[in-house]
């Protein structure tokens, strides 16, 4: 409208001059030069911002004179505003000198202060370049498990095994092994009571020996309502140390001995698993044995795929990230293991940033991207195999960012490891439960040899032909 007066700030643009220092490998060092007028400019912006603001002794709000804001806060705006250069100019420094950064860059100030030049560098681990090799030449084997109707009753039967199915013993029967046996007790240490040495109602399978070691076999031959002195050890790891590896008496009283009981495989056992009937639990089971060794075998036809991938590239390897990925590797081991491992981890360390660098660049060449719908869609799948504990789920979603990022970045790969298997060939194979077990199976021994095998190598240098094919996933 007329005579309306419109005043526009802005920020004064930042002049710099950018060089490569030196070049070796993947390591760049650049220079970064910003000249003083360019620092004091944006000074004089931000203290200008801050006297339309400020509240000081003998000024009315907002009417606090520049220099008087310069004088009192001089140094602190000049480091606000130093940051903000140095994080700005460094992506700049980068973006202009078109590098991808592997890790956090090293910046280190060389001269700076009010009323001067700033000079720094910033010492870069670059990502390598990476050509993308053909796929066709990527073989792998697509497994599909036929499941017997035998594969299904053994499963079916071993659940009911393990239902704990127990039946009131007559009182003159005794406890055999294998039977259930509930009792009360009181233990004394030198006929002196000690802090959890009473229970109510205790229960335990004879035989197992899961309570106290060799307290099960002091009951055997023992009734119902039968006063019983068991005499054992406490375990090391009481809980209370100074009664740890020390000699209690148990004054027992027997209250049940209960036999097991074969559980029937009905209907009525089977709506008690969740099932509608009998049939019904045949196919869940079915369906639960061809997914446990398909999502097993899957996972072998991954690592051939990977070891495939690693081997049609070659690439160098920034540094800082296997170093990075060596200390999460040792994380947790003790020195002597630390070393012991040393070769070995260098190599998983190694081939886990290869196959990261490689993978990431075939998901930004195919345009791969994880959306928001893909990742509620994986959490709520974990969910409903979780049944019951929804809300748990939920909440360590919500409450562990880095969990949501670890899931990101499984469903991600996962997409990447499809994108592979379709540009790749293929070989369909149907087989039984049996051929699964002995394909899984082998695969670990495989495993395991190369373990060994790397441990008993020489510390002469191997040539590279020669070297073991397969190498341990972790």
């Amino acid at each position: 409208p007329k005579g309306l007066r419109v005043r526009v700030s802005s920020c004064p643009p930042l002049i710099m001059k950018v060089t490569v220092d030196s070049k070796k490998g993947l390591k760049t060092n650049l220079k970064v030069f910003v000249d003083k007028k360019t620092i004091e400019e944006k000074i004089a912006v931000r203290l200008n911002e801050l006297s339309k603001t400020a509240n000081m002794k003998g000024f009315r709000p907002g009417k606090v004179p520049v220099g008087v804001l310069k004088r009192q806060f001089g140094k602190a705006v000049y480091g606000e505003v130093l940051e903000k250069i140095l994080k700005e100019t460094s992506t700049k420094a980068l973006e202009e000198k078109k590098i991808k950064v592997a890790g956090q860059p090293k910046l280190e100030l060389k001269s700076y202060g009010e009323g001067k030049d700033l000079n720094y560098t910033l010492e870069v681990n670059e990502l390598p370049s990476i050509k993308l090799k053909s796929l066709d030449a990527i073989r792998f084997t697509n497994y599909e498990i036929k499941v017997s109707e035998d594969d299904t009753k053994k499963r079916i039967d071993d659940i009911a095994k393990n239902q704990n199915n127990f039946k009131e013993k007559d009182e003159n029967e005794i406890a055999q092994n294998g039977d259930s046996i509930a009792f009360d007790y009181n233990a004394t240490i030198e006929n002196k009571n000690f802090e959890g040495g009473e229970g109510k109602n205790t229960q335990i399978v004879l035989g197992k020996d899961l309570f106290i070691k060799g307290f099960d076999k002091q009951l055997l031959g023992v009734k119902k309502n039968q006063k019983k002195e068991v005499i054992a050890i406490l375990p090391e790891n009481y809980p209370k140390k100074e009664f740890a590896n020390k000699k209690a008496s148990f004054k027992c009283s027997i209250l049940s001995v209960k036999k097991p009981e074969a559980v029937k495989v009905d209907d009525q056992f089977a709506k008690n698993l969740g099932a509608k009937d009998l049939s019904d639990l045949k196919e869940l089971i079915s369906k639960q044995i061809q997914n446990q060794y398909k999502m097993n075998l899957d996972s072998l036809s991954k690592e051939k795929i990977l070891n495939q991938i690693e081997k049609l590239h070659e690439i160098e390897l920034p540094d800082n990230l296997v170093q990075q990925e060596l200390a999460l590797i040792s994380q947790g081991l003790k020195k002597e293991d630390v070393e012991k491992n040393k070769k070995e981890s260098e190599k998983i360390a190694k081939k886990r940033i290869k196959l990261g660098l490689i993978l990431n660049e075939l998901g930004e060449n195919n345009n791969l991207k994880v959306d928001e719908q893909e990742l509620r869609n994986e959490i709520q799948k974990q969910i409903q195999s979780m049944p019951g504990q929804q809300k748990q789920v939920l909440e360590y979603y919500k409450n562990n960012p880095s969990a949501t990022v670890s899931l990101r970045g499984s469903i991600y790969e996962e997409k990447i490891i499809n994108l592979i298997k379709e540009k790749s060939k293929q070989t369909k194979k149907i087989i039984s439960v049996k051929e699964a077990e002995q394909l899984i199976k082998d695969q670990h021994k495989t495993h395991e040899h190369f373990k060994e095998e790397e441990s008993k190598k020489p510390k002469k240098t191997v040539k590279s032909s020669k070297k073991l094919k397969k190498i341990r996933k972790k």
